[in-house]
C-alpha cells in the first residue's frame, strides 16, 4: 500500500471518529484555532525573513550620501520573483487579496495548495529586495489557503470552508499588527461578505490564536508600537474633517492611477521587457526618494517618533532635512510617486499588497497635513503623530473600503482609544469621499466590472454562483447544412427534442432549425428531396461563450426572449443552454442556502 493510501485511510478513520464523539460546532472551533495558529506562524516567518533581508542589503549605507545600489536592487528583486513564480512555482502573481475573492465567488473557495506558501516566497523577494509593496496580501492570502485546505481535509462543505478562509486571513492580519479586532473585522470587511454569528466565533479564535503565536515568536516587536503623547483637543476637530476630506481624495488618487500605471506596463506583452522596464523605473524612482523603499514602515515610525528629518536620510536631499519647508515637500513627492512605485513593483512582475502602501500613503499625507497647518498658522495647532496615524486610518479606509478595520487597527496598534473620535470621524469622512468617485475598493472593482464578484444582492449572489458548464445541453443531434429535409425529418424521429443545431464539416455553428420552421413541409415528399437545411434554418438571436458570467447570459436570454440559445467556444459549436434549466439551478441553489 502507497503512503498516499495509507495517508487517506487514516484520515477516512479520524472522519468517521470524529462525526461520532466532536460536534460539527466544536469541529470548527478546532479547525479554526488550528489555521489561526499555522496562518500566525506563517506571518512571523514572512515578516522576519523579509526584515533580515532588507537589514543585510541595507546595512552600511551612509546617512548623508545617496546610495546607487537602490538603483539594482528593485530590478533584481523583481527579476528573482518573475522567474521563481513562472518557471518553478509556476504561478500568476498580482493582487492577492482580489484572487482570493474571485475563488470564494467562482471556485467554491477551492484555493489552490501551492498557494500555501508560493506568495511567502516571492513576496520576501520582492519587499526584501525593496519593492514598494506591503506583505499583509501575501500572509492573507497564504492564510486563506491553508484555512481552505485544511477544510478540504476535513470535507466542510463551501459554506464552513469559506469561514475557514476567513479564519486564515484573521490570524494573518492579527499576527502582523498584534491586533486581534482588526484582524476579525478585516475578515468581515473584505474577505466574507456574509456571516452569521455562528461563524463569527471561529473568526474570533483564530484571530486571538495569529496574536498569541506574534505575541510568542516576536514580543513586543510588532510594526508599530506607539503610545500617544498628545491628547485629542475638541478645536482639532475642523481640522480632521478636512483631514477627511483629503485621504478621500488621496484614496482615488492612489485607486486610479494603480490602475493606469498597471494597465500601462501589462501593455508590455515580453515579461522581460516589463521587468526590466518597472524594475529600472521603480529603482530611479528609490535613489530619488528612499522612504519608497520596501514597505515604508520604518519611515512611519520616524514619523510619530518625532524623528522626521531622519526620512531624508541616504537621500540627494539630505542637507536640507532640518528645513521643515523642504521636508515638507520632499514627504509630498513621496506621498504622490507612492502609488506609481506600488504598481510599477506588482505590474512588473512584484509580488506583494497595497495594504502598506495605503498606511504608508495616509500616514505620510496626514503628517504633510499638520505641518503645513503648523507652518501657516506659525504655531503648533496639529499633532504630527496623531495625525500621522489618523492619515493612516483615513487613507486605508479609503482605498481599502474597509472602514472599521482601519479605525479599530490604529486603535490597537496604539494600545487604546483615546484618538477613538477622530479615528472615526476622519474613517467616515474619507470613506465617503472616496466611494463619491470610486464605487468599490481596488480588491473589488476589477471583478465587479467582470461579473465575477456580487456584494449586497442576493438574487445575484446566487445566480452568480451557478457554474455555465455543467449546464451546458450537448446531447442535442445536429445536422449539417448541406443535408436534405428527408434526412432531418429522419433525425425528428429518433429525437426527443424539436430543436436542431446546423453545424458545417469544421464543427462551426451556422444555424437552427426547429420543428415549428418545417411543419408545413416536412412530409411532402419533393421538399425531402429537394430541399436543403440551409435554406430553412435561421440563425441564432445570440451567442453564449462557455466562459461567460451569468449576469451576462441572463441579459442575453432577457434582450431576445428566447429560451434556448447556442454556446459558441472559439467559433466551434459546444451545446445549448436552456433557460428553464438556469432557473432550476437557481432554485436548488437557492433552497440549499437557505437550509444552510
Amino acid at each position: 500500500m502507497s503512503k498516499k493510501d495509507k495517508s487517506n485511510r487514516l484520515l477516512a478513520r479520524f472522519l468517521i471518529w470524529r462525526l461520532k464523539h466532536i460536534s460539527n460546532r466544536n469541529f470548527m472551533l478546532i479547525l479554526g484555532s488550528i489555521i489561526g495558529l499555522l496562518a500566525g506562524l506563517a506571518a512571523v516567518i514572512l515578516k522576519v525573513s523579509v526584515h533580515t533581508l532588507q537589514d543585510f542589503l541595507t546595512r552600511g549605507f551612509d546617512i548623508q550620501y545617496e546610495s546607487y545600489l537602490y538603483l539594482g536592487y528593485p530590478l533584481v528583486g523583481i527579476l528573482l520573483t518573475s522567474v521563481l513564480a513562472h518557471y518553478v512555482l509556476k504561478e500568476n502573481l498580482g493582487h492577492g487579496i482580489t484572487q482570493i475573492l474571485y475563488d470564494i465567488s467562482k471556485r467554491s473557495g477551492i484555493i489552490r495548495r501551492s498557494r500555501m506558501y508560493t506568495r511567502m516566497l516571492t513576496s520576501a523577494i520582492t519587499v526584501g529586495f525593496g519593492g514598494s509593496v506591503g506583505l499583509e496580501a501575501p500572509i492573507v492570502v497564504t492564510g486563506s489557503a491553508i484555512g481552505s485546505n485544511v477544510s478540504l481535509l476535513g470535507h466542510l462543505d463551501q459554506r464552513k470552508r469559506n469561514v475557514m478562509i476567513g479564519c486564515g486571513a484573521a490570524g494573518a492580519i492579527s499576527a502582523i499588527f498584534n491586533s486581534p479586532i482588526a484582524g476579525v473585522i478585516f475578515c468581515l470587511e473584505v474577505i466574507l461578505v456574509e456571516v452569521r454569528i455562528s461563524s463569527f466565533v471561529p473568526l474570533l479564535i483564530a484571530s486571538v490564536c495569529g496574536s498569541l503565536v506574534s505575541l510568542l515568536l516576536l514580543g513586543q516587536d510588532v510594526l508599530f508600537s506607539f503610545s500617544i503623547q498628545d491628547s485629542f483637543k475638541a478645536s482639532d476637530t475642523p481640522y480632521y474633517f478636512l483631514l477627511g476630506i483629503v485621504c478621500g481624495l488621496i484614496s482615488v488618487y492612489f485607486t486610479r492611477l494603480t490602475y493606469a500605471i498597471e494597465g500601462s506596463i501589462l501593455k508590455l506583452k515580453n515579461m522581460y521587457g516589463r521587468i526590466i522596464t518597472g524594475g529600472i523605473l521603480l529603482g530611479v524612482i528609490i535613489f530619488v526618494f528612499p522612504p519608497i523603499y520596501g514597505e515604508g514602515y520604518n519611515t512611519i515610525k520616524l514619523l510619530l517618533a518625532n524623528r522626521s528629518a531622519e526620512v531624508m536620510n541616504t537621500s540627494l536631499f539630505y542637507d536640507f532635512s532640518t528645513d521643515i519647508p523642504w521636508l515638507i515637500l520632499f514627504l509630498a513627492g513621496v506621498m504622490l510617486i507612492k502609488p506609481v512605485a506600488s504598481a510599477l513593483t506588482i505590474g512588473s512582475g512584484g509580488s506583494g499588497g497595497i495594504f502598506a502602501p495605503s498606511l504608508f500613503i495616509g500616514g505620510v499625507g496626514g503628517f504633510v497635513f499638520a505641518e503645513t497647518v503648523n507652518q501657516v498658522s506659525g504655531q503648533e495647532l496639529a499633532s504630527p503623530s496623531n495625525f500621522t496615524l489618523v492619515g493612516m486610518c483615513g487613507a486605508m479606509s479609503g482605498i481599502l473600503h474597509a472602514p472599521l478595520t482601519a479605525i479599530f487597527l490604529i486603535a490597537e496598534i496604539t494600545s487604546g482609544y483615546e484618538l477613538i473620535v477622530p479615528l472615526m470621524l476622519v474613517s467616515a469622512i474619507a470613506y465617503s469621499t472616496s466611494s463619491f468617485f470610486e464605487k468599490n475598493s481596488l480588491y473589488t472593482k476589477n471583478l465587479i466590472e467582470r461579473g465575477d464578484l456580487v456584494l449586497y444582492d442576493k438574487d445575484r449572489q446566487v445566480l452568480n454562483e451557478i457554474d455555465l458548464k455543467p449546464l451546458i445541453e450537448r446531447d442535442l443531434l445536429t445536422i449539417t447544412p448541406e443535408s436534405l429535409l428527408g434526412e432531418l425529418v429522419d433525425l425528428f424521429k429518433r429525437s426527443k427534442r424539436n430543436l436542431f443545431p446546423v453545424v458545417n464539416q469544421e464543427g462551426e455553428f451556422v444555424g437552427i432549425v426547429t420543428l415549428d420552421q418545417i411543419r408545413e413541409i416536412m412530409f411532402d415528399p419533393e421538399s425531402q428531396q429537394n430541399i436543403r437545411v440551409e435554406s430553412v434554418m435561421s440563425s441564432a438571436p445570440a451567442f453564449i461563450s462557455p466562459h461567460e458570467n451569468m449576469q451576462s447570459v441572463m441579459r442575453k436570454f432577457e434582450m431576445t426572449n428566447a429560451w434556448n440559445l447556442p454556446v459558441i467556444d472559439e467559433g466551434k459549436y459546444v451545446g445549448f443552454l436552456s433557460k428553464s434549466r438556469i432557473f432550476s439551478t437557481y432554485r436548488h441553489n437557492l433552497i440549499r442556502q437557505q437550509s444552510e
